[in-house]
């Protein structure tokens, strides 16, 4: 029987049962397995970590682990400069496009609006939202623990919260998105991108009232719903700005 201790940062502790969270505790194992399966076998998936070290040298998830082990596991790192150690991603995400999962329908809504590129059907299955997830490199957003620990997945983030606009403060914390905000670039209900359109081509579709008070207008270039800066738009600047704040106030 090898026995190793083990340490979770941050995050990660999200997954733990309370008497293992943000302490350094006991593990014993028969045999060597790998660090990647240990780590699993404690509920982390391995999407959410980024740098395992052990015994003060960073290693891979293929790492088997040996008696007397000091393990530390880390989520991912956005805001710190670990380039010389062993990444677990193959780079952190800096253009960060999205597949949401079956439950996150307001989610994906809500970084559309943003104007985050987020494919949502729920009509996915999970074999599918993973295929297009590694052949477009797609983070899985997702409230299903399991998903995430299939050994197919590359990049994903387990979805704390039920509360859809709490979860929209997660993505934007985890993956430092605010200077990638950008309101009226893609179509909340599609994921389609918009583009200016003259008004004279679309004022058959209009109501009187928006034809009257309204002359900048967009469009969606997959399903064509038109959008333009009416009241619906200082609500999204509102919002926008209130997710600002919040999540600034989570790096201070």
């Amino acid at each position: 029987m090898n026995e190793l201790k083990f340490r979770f940062y941050e995050e990660l502790n999200d997954f733990l049962p309370e008497k293992r969270k943000k302490i350094i505790f006991d593990y014993n194992i028969e045999g060597n397995p790998s660090v990647k399966d240990v780590v699993e076998s404690f509920g982390v998936p391995h999407t959410e970590v980024d740098l395992i070290i052990v015994n003060g040298v960073s290693v891979n998830f293929d790492y088997n682990l040996q008696d007397g082990d000091f393990v530390s596991v880390y989520p991912v790192f956005e805001n710190m400069d670990i380039s010389e150690l062993t990444h677990l991603r193959e780079k952190p995400l800096r253009n960060p496009i999205f597949i949401a999962d079956i439950q996150l329908g307001k989610l994906a809504k809500y970084l559309r609006m943003l104007g985050f590129d987020t494919l949502y059907s729920n009509k996915y299955k999970e074999k599918e939202i993973i295929k297009i997830s590694n052949e477009e490199k797609r983070a899985i957003l997702t409230r299903n623990i399991f998903l995430l620990k299939n050994s197919r997945v590359v990049c994903g983030y387990w979805i704390r919260s039920q509360d859809a606009h709490q979860q929209v403060i997660q993505v934007l914390h985890t993956s430092d998105l605010l200077s990638d905000i950008k309101l009226f670039k893609r179509c909340s209900e599609c994921n389609g991108i918009l583009t200016l359109v003259p008004k004279a081509e679309i004022e058959n579709k209009l109501l009187p009232n928006t034809i009257k008070y309204f002359t900048e207008f967009h469009q969606c270039t997959i399903c064509s719903k038109i959008y333009w800066k009416g009241s619906h738009f200082k609500k999204m600047l509102n919002f926008s700005e209130d997710l600002r704040k919040e999540v600034e106030s989570l790096f201070t």
